[in-house]
C-alpha cells in the first residue's frame, strides 16, 4: 500500500469571484522506500502538493491518503496525531530555535509528545547524520550544513513515515547541499520511509527515484529510474 498517495486532487484558493487553482487534477502514488523530488517553477504548485501531502492544509476535492488515513475525513485528534508520529518537515530556512542548542532543538518534539528517554533518542539521531560531538553547539555556532543536518535529525527524530523537504539545500553551496541530498536518499533507504522533495534544481532532482515535473498547477511528467 502506498504510504502517499493523492487521487484526482484540486485545490483552488480565494473566492467564487476571484478563485486561483493552485492543483489541477493531481494523482500521485508513492511507496515505503521512494524518494521523489517535485521539480517546477515557483507558483507551480509544489509547496501546495507539500502541505497536502503533510496534512497542513487540505484538497478542495479529491482525496489525500497518508499511511491509509484520509486527511479530508481525520478529526481534529487524529490529524494532531498523525502529523506528530507520521510526519516530519524540513525547510529551506532550517527553522532552529536559536536559545537552544543542537540537542535540544531535536529532543524538542519528543518532550511535547512526553516521550521517556528524549535526550538519548536526540542524542543518537544526531549521531546518523554525523554530528556526535556538537550536540551542545548552538546554532550560530555551526554551519549551514550543520544546521541543515540537525533540522532533518529532528524531523526524524520521531521515526515519521514520511519526510516532506522543501528547497533543502536552498540555502547551501553545492558541495554542502550535494552532501545533504546524499544523506537524505541514505536516510529514506534505512528507514523505509517515503521522502518528498520540492525542488527548482534538476542537479537535486537527479538523486531521486521518482521526479515529478509540475506545471500550472498540473503534472507534467512523471520520470522514474
Amino acid at each position: 500500500m502506498a504510504l502517499v498517495e493523492l487521487r484526482n486532487v484540486i485545490k483552488d484558493y480565494g473566492s467564487d469571484v476571484e478563485r486561483v487553482r493552485a492543483l489541477d487534477g493531481i494523482f500521485l502514488s508513492v511507496e515505503a522506500g521512494q524518494f521523489v523530488a517535485i521539480v517546477g517553477r515557483s507558483g507551480c504548485g509544489k509547496s501546495t502538493l507539500l502541505n497536502l501531502a503533510g496534512a497542513m492544509d487540505f484538497p478542495t476535492s479529491g482525496e489525500v491518503l497518508i499511511d491509509g488515513q484520509n486527511t479530508s475525513r481525520a478529526n481534529d485528534s487524529t490529524l494532531t496525531r498523525l502529523r506528530r508520529e507520521k510526519i516530519g518537515f524540513v525547510f529551506q530556512s532550517f527553522q532552529l530555535l536559536y536559545t537552544l542548542s543542537a540537542l535540544e532543538n531535536v529532543e524538542l518534539p519528543l518532550l511535547l509528545s512526553g516521550h521517556n528517554s528524549a535526550r538519548r533518542a536526540a542524542a543518537d539521531r544526531l549521531s546518523s547524520v554525523e554530528l556526535a560531538g556538537l550536540e551542545n553547539r548552538m546554532p550560530h555556532q555551526l554551519s549551514g550544513g550543520q544546521m541543515q543536518r540537525v533540522a532533518i535529525a529532528r524531523a526524524l527524530v520521531h521515526s515519521p513515515k514520511v519526510l516532506l523537504a522543501d528547497e533543502p539545500t536552498g540555502n547551501l553551496d553545492n558541495t554542502t547541499g550535494a552532501k545533504i541530498l546524499e544523506l537524505l536518499l541514505r536516510l529514506t533507504r534505512e528507514k523505509n520511509t517515503v521522502t518528498l522533495m520540492a525542488t527548482h534544481s534538476a542537479d537535486a532532482a537527479a538523486i531521486a527515484d521518482v521526479v515529478v515535473n509540475m506545471r500550472d498547477g498540473k503534472v507534467a511528467e512523471i520520470r522514474r529510474k
